[in-house]
This record gives C-alpha cells, structure tokens and sequence, in this order.
C-alpha cells in the first residue's frame, strides 16, 4: 500500500489558510504533510513544521523554484527547517550534495520537468535511466506522471513503478479514489494530493475532512515503509 502524503498547497503554491487545513489532517490521521517552498513567510513553514512534528507525522517540503539559485536556498531551507522529506527540484546531484549526512530523505524530479506548474516530459525508457543514474544519490523520485505533455499517465505509472530501482512517488492530478487505487497497485511509494482534496474533488461536494478519510481508506490507512 502507499503512503498519502497530504499537500497545503494549490497550483504548486502553499494556501494562505495551511495552518486550518493541518489542523484537519492531524485530526484526521494523515501521516505525511506538506507543503510548497513558495506561497508563505520563513516563519510560518517554521510554525507549520512544528505543528507537524508536535503531532508525530513527517513533514515534506517539496521544492518547485526554476532557478539554480532559488532551488539552493530551497534546499538549504530543508536542511534549517528540520523537513524529514525534501520532494522535487530538478537539480538532484545539487540536492544529494547538500542533503547528504542530514537523514532527510531526498525524491527528486525525474524526467525533464518544465515550468510552473510544472508539467512533464520524456519516455518511460528516459525516465528509468534517470532513476538509474540517481541510484544510490537520492532516497527515491518524484513523478509527474499525470502531468505528461503527452498523457498516458496510468501506463506511466505501472512501467516506470514495475522497473524503477528506487522508490516512486506519483505527484500531481491524482484526484480520485480509482487514481489512488491505480498509483498503490502499482507499487508507488506514496502519492501527493493538495487542491484535489482541498477542493472537495475527490468526493464531490463532500468536506475536507471527509475527503482526507475517504484517501486514507483508499490505500488502508497505510504508514510510512
């Protein structure tokens, strides 16, 4: 079974009322949150991860900066801030080398990963040998498979989950318990959602709450591997 990792995040910026929804999730059970390294001050992700960690659940900073610049300070804010995971950035060897000796477990972008929002391109074959060059680097990766220039994502995430070396995380547009059921059978890590949940879209209509449980169920309340 995966882990959910439950995102404060909308359009791949942190939402101004992150510290309510933590409060739901905490409530709800979810084991990993986190959020954007872009949408809030350096003080309140401070006060974010704190609640997190006074809660006992793993905190994850997912690193989505363009520049060779900002994704260094990104990191570094990581390292500061006491993450347990940092997700994202395009610049593994750069991140590897920083977080190296901290225990924060590092996944990655894997495939060309353009803009932001940030999209994805590449074959499964290209994205495979990405992972295999980060072998022994990075603690897994970070796929966009629902965000492929080109679709296919379902087949995206069984190729690249049945053949991958290290452990995959499917981030992006899983918006429903059928895409959650998919991710996990296929053998993903884990899986990000944010807006899907915080939009009420994963179950129509319904509250956050709601919407939080009804992810957890999904993948049988599993925990961290």
């Amino acid at each position: 079974m995966s882990n959910f990792v439950l995102m404060l995040t909308r359009d791949d910026v942190t939402v101004t009322d992150a510290h309510a929804v933590l409060e739901l999730a905490i409530a709800a059970g979810v084991e990993h949150i986190g959020f954007k390294d872009v949408g809030r001050p350096v003080e309140e992700m401070a006060e974010l991860v704190d609640t997190i960690h006074a809660a006992g659940r793993r905190a994850h900073l997912e690193v989505v900066s363009l520049t060779e610049q900002e994704e260094r300070a990104s990191l570094g804010l990581g390292r500061e801030l006491g993450f347990d995971y940092v997700l994202g950035g395009t610049r593994w060897r750069l991140g590897a080398d920083l977080l190296a000796d901290t225990g924060i477990r590092y996944f990655p972008y894997v495939g060309t990963v353009i803009g932001h929002p940030g999209t994805l391109d590449g074959t499964a074959e290209e994205i495979l040998a990405d992972i295999e060059a980060m072998r022994g680097a990075v603690a897994g990766v970070n796929l966009l498979a629902y965000r492929h220039v080109s679709g296919g994502g379902d087949a995206l995430v069984r190729e690249v989950c049945a053949a991958s070396p290290l452990p995959v995380l499917v981030a992006g547009a899983v918006a429903s318990v059928e895409r959650i059921r998919l991710v996990s059978d296929a053998g993903a890590w884990g899986f990000t959602i944010g807006a899907a949940a915080l939009d009420r879209r994963v179950v129509p209509g319904a509250n956050v709450s709601t919407q939080l449980r009804t992810v957890l169920d999904a993948v049988g309340r599993a925990g961290a591997r």
